[in-house]
């Protein structure tokens, strides 16, 4: 595969910032507003937990389900009833934690309010760094896509969530090769929260230690590139892409959500752009835990309209 290079036009952005600004723009606990960062980690480990526990044990719920021969490759399946119905809207959920940590067993804050509206929800895991590299998270993903259309294949729609890390391997799925996997997922939207969309910026951060990402494999595995490079839309069903970002986010964060949209709309997908309120790197993810933060009405609203 060709490895897409930039635009030509002025240099990034982030290529103007001191190697100590760069740091500092990716690493979102550095930026939170309500507490200091150690306690904010702890606090997104304790409600990411807890939500899990909780509807573990209130909801139909198929546990550890392998979706390849891989050790790290199960997802967790949460159903809206009492019965495991098939014909039903699923949003798979894709966990962040900067390829490097976190876990579907402290991943469910969307189960709850999700499930009482009668969507399932699917919460994968994927091999994180550094037993996994980004190419096997990325085909692990687009496998756990694959297997829960072969195993739901009278779904009402797949919905990708993904959260930071979560939301650049959703980010690749745009424009995965489905062909390959002899099944072409009914998707119907992706909602990308806090995402990093272009990696190059990673491979000059303490992030990439673990990842040990080379400028090659940046640029292969971001989204942001492969869009331009491709232009446009591919044939196919229409997906709704929401991009969201919170308040408080860094602005590098902002930035690259802001362009991540811009290239999706000149490629003529059906973008949006939401700057979330009065909300961090991990508020926004551990608030979907509320039937009424606006981004999980934004997320149901979208679902439920195409029923």
């Amino acid at each position: 595969m060709e490895v897409p290079g930039r635009a030509t036009g002025a240099e990034a952005p982030w290529k103007q910032l001191s190697a100590e600004e760069l740091e500092n723009q990716y690493c979102p606990s550095r930026w939170v507003i309500r507490r200091g960062a150690e306690e904010t980690l702890k606090m997104y480990t304790h409600l990411g937990d807890k939500a899990t526990k909780k509807v573990r044990a209130t909801r139909k719920s198929l546990l550890h389900v392998p979706y390849g021969d891989g050790e790290g490759e199960k997802l967790d399946i949460y159903f809206p009833g009492e019965v495991a119905a098939e014909g039903l809207p699923f949003c798979l959920f894709l966990h962040g934690g900067y390829w490097q940590s976190g876990s579907k067993d402290m991943s469910a804050f969307m189960v709850e309010p999700l499930t009482a509206r009668g969507v399932a929800v699917v919460v994968v895991a994927y091999d994180i760094a550094p037993k996994g590299t980004l190419d096997q998270m990325i085909d692990q993903v687009t496998r756990s896509i694959a297997f829960v259309q072969r195993k739901y294949p009278c779904n009402e729609g797949l919905y990708l969530c993904g959260h930071s890390a979560g939301a650049h391997l959703a980010a690749m799925m745009l424009l995965a090769n489905w062909t390959k996997h002899g099944v072409t997922p009914n998707l119907k939207g992706f909602f990308l929260v806090s995402g990093i969309y272009d990696l190059e910026p990673i491979v000059h951060t303490t992030q990439n230690a673990p990842l040990l990402l080379t400028p090659e494999d940046a640029r292969r595995n971001s989204p942001q590139l492969l869009l331009e490079a491709a232009l446009a839309r591919p044939s196919g069903p229409a997906c709704r892409v929401l991009v969201t970002v919170g308040q408080h986010d860094s602005p590098e964060f902002h930035r690259q959500s802001r362009e991540f949209f811009q290239t999706l709309c000149r490629g003529g997908w059906d973008a949006s752009f939401e700057e979330i309120p009065d909300v961090d790197h991990f508020e926004i993810i551990w608030s979907l835990t509320q039937q009424d933060f606006v981004l999980t009405q934004m997320i149901l609203s979208t679902i439920l309209r195409e029923l």
